[in-house]
């Protein structure tokens, strides 16, 4: 194959062939059947398992074989006197689509099974060529594409700004990027983005185009927008406090409510460790478990009483309800935290034991001394003793000021009857 003439036609047809020295000392390759010469080395590997000895090749030295989902007529060698003692050899490919632009078979190898859409067309709109994708989006396949044009298969609004983008492509000669509104198989109004480009072919330029669905991805964007508007108009309009805290409890979104409550402006709330807006009490061991637990994803709701703290030092009693957002992960990266049903703001006190917090539940409840004294098996000396000093403790002169001064300041829960304790584990607890 020494004629220039015919190699050069040959690298322009679905054709393949080498020449080799003995035994299979591969000299010289050619044709336009394969782009990567990985895939024709690959090729030739092939054609030695399937002639096992050069001198008896299967078939009278004519046979088909099939390679990379192709199927090649293959004769080897083309003849009996090679040069310099080498064999020749030439594998045609059958059944390839004539219109195929061979110039571009790795474009076309590369998105063929690809989620992408690709084609090419000429510059009169027929197809010469298209992927399975693309043609899924007229609900057919490629073969049922090729040779049509864009008419056959777009309404005349369409296809006419489908010729204007191709001819655009055309006049200016380099790749353009573009966003297209399209009609789905479904009926229902798609978009697609993605970039067409000139080829040349057999001396003439026609348009190539890739392009990806985004339909489902604007959609899912619109929907992620609308439920941030949601959930930003939700903080910052229903007045309660609530925060976004990171996994390290830094908080990283709040409403103005939740700055409000602690005294602080909105920026100097933001990046600051949820720790420090804690009251040091004995239930911080409790909350600090059950925050790992929700790190964890060993669950995704808690709610729990906390004592909190403001810029001035004052304490309130809440309970604190806290979410883990998201689902994906081995660990919860972002934790909600809403505050409600909030104490008064008040300077701190002295912890109360729990036998004072039990009396202050039994009081509540209408309990006389004796009958306090007869259910927690006390003295009624002891009792008097554990009134006086929470009267001292609380700032309460009386007994109806004393039960008033346990649930304005979040001792006693404000939603359980019979009364108990606002940080009981349990909703029946009166301890």
């Amino acid at each position: 194959m020494d004629d220039s003439s015919l190699k050069a036609l040959l690298e322009r047809l679905p054709v393949f062939w080498w020449e080799a020295d003995e035994p299979w000392q591969v000299r010289k390759t050619g044709g336009g059947a394969f782009a990567d010469p990985g895939m024709a080395r690959r090729f030739l590997d092939r054609i030695r398992t399937e002639v096992p000895r050069p001198e008896r090749p299967p078939g009278g030295g004519h046979w088909q074989t099939r390679f990379d989902g192709r199927t090649f007529d293959v004769s080897w060698p083309v003849d009996d006197g090679g040069a310099h003692g080498r064999t020749r050899g030439l594998a045609v490919e059958v059944d390839a689509h004539p219109d195929i632009p061979t110039g571009h078979a790795a474009f076309a190898r590369l998105v063929n099974l690809a989620p992408a859409a690709a084609f090419i067309r000429d510059r009169d709109g027929r197809y010469l060529w298209a992927n399975h994708a693309y043609a899924h989006l007229y609900g057919t396949v490629p073969e049922e594409l090729i040779g049509k044009r864009i008419e056959d298969f777009d309404a005349p609004a369409e296809a006419e700004q489908f010729r204007s983008l191709d001819q655009e492509i055309l006049t200016r000669g380099a790749p353009v990027r573009h966003t297209l509104d399209y009609r789905r198989p479904d009926g229902s109004a798609g978009q697609a983005v993605g970039h067409r480009f000139p080829v040349r072919e057999n001396a003439r330029t026609c348009v190539a185009g890739i392009y990806v669905d985004i339909t489902d991805h604007l959609r899912a964007m619109v929907q992620r927008q609308e439920a941030e508007d949601n959930l930003r108009a939700l903080r910052d309009h229903s007045g309660l406090p609530c925060a976004l805290l990171s996994a390290n409890g830094r908080v990283v979104r709040a409403s103005a409510a939740a700055a409000e409550l602690f005294g602080l402006s909105l920026p100097d709330l933001v990046g600051r460790r949820a720790h420090t807006l804690l009251a040091p009490e004995p239930g911080l061991d409790r909350l600090h478990r059950r925050w790992n637990a929700l790190i964890a994803r060993r669950t995704r709701r808690v709610e729990v009483s906390a004592l909190l703290v403001d810029a001035q030092g004052r304490q309130r009693r809440t309970q604190l309800h806290l979410t883990t957002v998201g689902h994906g992960g081995a660990r919860a990266q972002h934790v909600w935290a809403v505050v409600t049903h909030e104490s008064l703001p008040h300077e701190a006190h002295p912890s109360l034991t729990a036998a004072q917090v039990r009396i202050l539940s039994l009081l509540a409840a209408g309990s006389s001394n004796g009958d306090i004294a007869a259910s927690l098996k006390l003295s009624r000396q002891t009792v008097d003793y554990h009134l006086s000093r929470l009267r001292d403790l609380l700032g309460a002169d009386t007994r109806p000021a004393l039960v008033a001064r346990a649930y304005v300041l979040g001792i006693l829960a404000p939603r359980a009857w019979p009364p108990r304790s606002a940080t009981a584990t349990h909703p029946l607890s009166t301890a």
